[in-house]
């Protein structure tokens, strides 16, 4: 069944308005090119060699595009808010990996020998869709962009302009994610108003079993996950207070909604034989 049997072609036509305002947005003020608007000789080789990793990981994550765009295509071919915002995510999301490469090589870090080592990883693994749920998909995703956001400035305020040219990329892919995120508070608002009780019970699943995409997949994923929590770039603390706290409010739910829900499902009377 296709998203706009499920959720109605009124909303669904809500969703298409919503990405015509953040397609013209972008074009009119985020669109960026890769040779010409960052500094690249101005690339720090001097740079933590623990930030160098970070950054590989980054990379890493995002070479997982073609699962991410392959998977999630198919679930929204028919409603063309969502698979259009999914063509043009794709889109920004390859500059970002293409950015954070050119970063590592530029800089110094990794040659492209083992640039194209860490591509490879993409290859032998493959990442799955953590629902087949649409609205499901579109908890997920919101949070899953305000945290890569979150990740991108707090390394960001962590090289303290040290790096000029990172600090470009980081930026610039910031206001990317920042914008990606806004998006998807703009649908789940008409998926609040549409069915409330059943949109805060996908936040509640998605929020509270909360996990960065692929990062199990990654070569030495624990040191990976660690490295960033070293640098207090990303924790559960960080998680709890600048992604779930903002989306709530961005949302007009209260915690307690998420806790009640909970709470009903634990005191339902289990079923007889």
């Amino acid at each position: 069944m296709s998203a706009s049997e499920t959720y109605g072609p009124a909303l669904e036509r809500d969703i298409w308005h919503i990405y015509r305002e953040f397609f013209d947005l972008a074009e009119r003020r985020r669109r960026w090119n890769l040779r010409d608007d960052i500094p690249w000789d101005q690339c720090n080789p001097a740079t933590s060699p623990a930030v160098a990793d970070v950054v590989e990981s980054f990379c890493a994550v995002e070479l997982f595009l073609p699962d991410y765009v392959g998977k999630f295509l198919p679930l929204v071919r028919g409603t063309r808010g969502r698979a259009w915002f999914a063509a043009n995510w794709g889109y920004e999301e390859s500059k970002h990996s293409l950015a954070l490469q050119e970063w590592l090589v530029k800089s110094g870090h990794r040659t492209e020998e083992q640039i194209e080592e860490v591509q490879s990883w993409a290859v032998i693994g493959e990442w799955h869709l953590p629902t087949d749920d649409v609205r499901g998909l579109a908890c997920y995703t919101m949070a899953q962009e305000l945290a890569t956001w979150l990740h991108y400035r707090n390394l960001r305020k962590l090289l303290a302009g040290s790096d000029p040219a990172l600090d470009k990329v980081l930026g610039l892919l910031a206001i990317d994610e920042r914008a990606h995120y806004d998006f998807y508070v703009k649908v789940m608002r008409l998926h609040l108003a549409d069915d409330r009780e059943g949109t805060v019970e996908q936040l509640r699943r998605v929020l509270n079993g909360f996990s960065m995409p692929a990062t199990h997949l990654l070569a030495d994923s624990r040191r990976r996950v660690e490295q960033v929590r070293r640098l207090n770039l990303f924790n559960e603390d960080l998680f709890y207070a600048e992604v779930m706290l903002p989306i709530l409010d961005a949302l007009g739910v209260e915690k307690r909604e998420l806790k009640n829900r909970a709470m009903q499902k634990k005191s339902l009377p289990a079923p007889t034989a």
